[in-house]
């Protein structure tokens, strides 16, 4: 029984063994298979992890991309708002809108940077989309396809003369006798500029310019005169044109304005379809011309500036078309073309430094021309002429000119008149004298801002007594025995935008025949202007 018991309890120790062998191996194999599944797990997680860094890589390669379009279309921006006018550009894309925050690869980059980014995108398009559309809005198509503005100037203007003038609205010359006073709009301009191709290094362009001032008869008054012929038919009136090539220091053109002589004009509101102190001392009539400007010297620097010009010279107002025997002719040629010889004029001014589009300028010139006059007498016009434009301190400015010559109707000057003549009872022909004339004008300005201006200007045109006073015609028009015009004249003008402009002006007018006593008129005018 001991010997059978020992082999009992043997058998046990090797039955326990083994059990806690087999718990071992049985708590050991659920375990074998999560160390498995890690194991393969290891190269899918990798694999995600490679496609999340390739993700951001390709975000960040599309947020380069539209960084790179937003700096294209900000220099394509930058070309067209260079081309564009001043008052038409493009405002400038704010920069907090159009730059996109720095590319961060963390965790913490917002998902929408990427939609953001493009909606910025968009919306600078539209806004561009829209400018350009604008742009070409503005722009008139002609012919050639080049574009056109059309600008003017609607302006009324009121008055009121103490005395008799040659026009109510826009005197120059005192006539005596009972005033007036209204209201008009005949001076409204209407002009077309037009810019265009660029030729032998050259940009080209032209530009006219109308207004409402003729009239329906025949007349030989300041009103209807275009320095042309006296005949205006027609309400609409043309009044300069300019055409040319214009390099950096040398300008060629064929235009219809004033003399090259006369640089400056008084500044007047009231006074548009006659210039301010015409036939007081300003040679403001429009004459066609062929010339040439060369500048020596910087553009923006002191230099000299020559200026030469081919001239057909209308005749004054007061010149007989025809021989008072002869028969008469709707459009006769000028004194001047009977000819068959141009006017000459010729200028030289000395340039200083420019100054806000602006600079001072001292000039001297000279004109000559031949006539042949319907009564058989040939003549010859000539002037000398003084001019300045000097930038004064305080915000002040003068200018001015002057001129000595003769027979200068056709400019503007000589009271309406070129010669005087009466008939010869002897002969049956004509006594005939070319007038010798002096005068010039002067004027100060005062600019306080860009809306405020005053202006002062004083004007003469003084025909030689001398020369006159055998001519005397009683019974005669003011204009016929006219010896000398003085204007004196002082306006504010205010323009309160870029389009509007009022003013209010008091002129003086002194019209003196060779024989008698000197007319006089106070004109006091409004004027209203709606630019466009």
């Amino acid at each position: 029984m001991r010997m059978f018991g020992r082999k009992q309890n043997r058998n046990y120790g090797l039955t326990l063994c083994g059990g806690w062998k087999t718990l071992a191996i049985l708590l050991l194999v659920p375990s074998l298979p999560r160390t498995s599944a890690q194991a393969a797990d290891q190269p899918v997680l990798a694999q995600k992890i490679q496609q999340l860094t390739d993700a951001m890589t390709k975000v960040q390669t599309q947020l380069e991309q539209s960084q790179q379009q937003l700096d294209e279309m900000r220099k394509e921006l930058t070309v067209l708002r260079s081309q564009m006018p001043q008052d038409e550009a493009v405002p400038p894309l704010a920069q907090t809108n159009s730059t996109p925050s720095p590319v961060s690869a963390s965790p913490e980059e917002p998902p929408g940077s990427k939609e953001t980014a493009i909606q910025d995108l968009e919306e600078h398009q539209t806004v561009l989309d829209s400018e350009i559309a604008t742009h070409e809005q503005s722009k008139v198509e002609s012919e050639s396809k080049y574009p056109i503005k059309i600008t003017g100037m609607v302006l009324l203007n009121g008055f009121v003369n103490t005395a008799a003038v040659d026009v109510a609205a826009n005197p120059a010359l005192a006539t005596g006798g009972q005033g007036s006073g209204g209201a008009s709009v005949r001076q409204t301009t209407l002009g077309f500029d037009a810019r265009g191709p660029h030729l032998f290094g050259a940009n080209s362009s032209a530009d006219l310019r109308m207004d409402f001032y003729g009239s329906a008869a025949a007349s030989a008054s300041a009103a209807t005169y275009s320095g042309l012929y006296n005949t205006s038919t027609g309400l609409l009136r043309l009044r300069t044109a300019h055409a040319g090539l214009y390099w950096d220091r040398t300008e060629i053109y064929f235009a219809l304005d004033r003399p090259i002589l006369s640089a400056d004009a008084p500044t007047s509101l009231t006074a548009a379809s006659v210039p301010a102190l015409a036939w007081s001392g300003n040679l403001w009539t429009w004459n066609p011309q062929v010339g040439i400007t060369q500048k020596i010297g910087a553009i923006e620097s002191r230099g000299v500036q020559l200026q030469a010009a081919m001239i057909d010279v209308g005749d004054a107002p007061l010149t007989p078309p025809t021989s008072p025997s002869g028969s008469s002719n709707p459009t006769p040629p000028s004194s001047a073309e009977h000819s068959s010889r141009p006017g000459v004029e010729a200028r030289v001014a000395l340039l200083g430094s420019e100054q806000a589009d602006d600079r001072n300028q001292i000039g001297a010139g000279g004109y000559f021309a031949r006539h042949a006059s319907s009564l058989g007498n040939r003549y010859d016009s000539w002037a000398a002429t003084l001019d300045a434009r000097l930038l004064l301190v305080a915000h002040l400015q003068f200018s001015g000119s002057a001129y000595r010559g003769l027979a200068l109707g056709g400019l503007g000057a000589g009271g309406y008149k070129d010669f005087a003549y009466s008939p010869n009872t002897n002969t049956g022909g004509y006594y005939f004298r070319p007038l010798n004339d002096a005068g010039g004008w002067a004027q100060l300005k005062e600019k306080v801002n860009d809306r405020l201006e005053f202006n002062e200007a004083y004007g003469m045109d003084n025909v030689f007594a001398n020369d006159l006073r055998r001519y005397f015609v009683y019974d005669g028009s003011v204009a016929q025995n006219l010896a000398r015009n003085r204007t004196f004249t002082a306006n504010v003008i205010y323009s309160p935008s870029a389009y509007l402009l009022f003013s209010l002006e008091y002129r003086y007018l002194e019209s003196a025949p060779v024989v008698g006593v000197p007319n006089a008129s106070n004109i006091i005018g409004l004027g209203a202007g709606y630019k466009f």
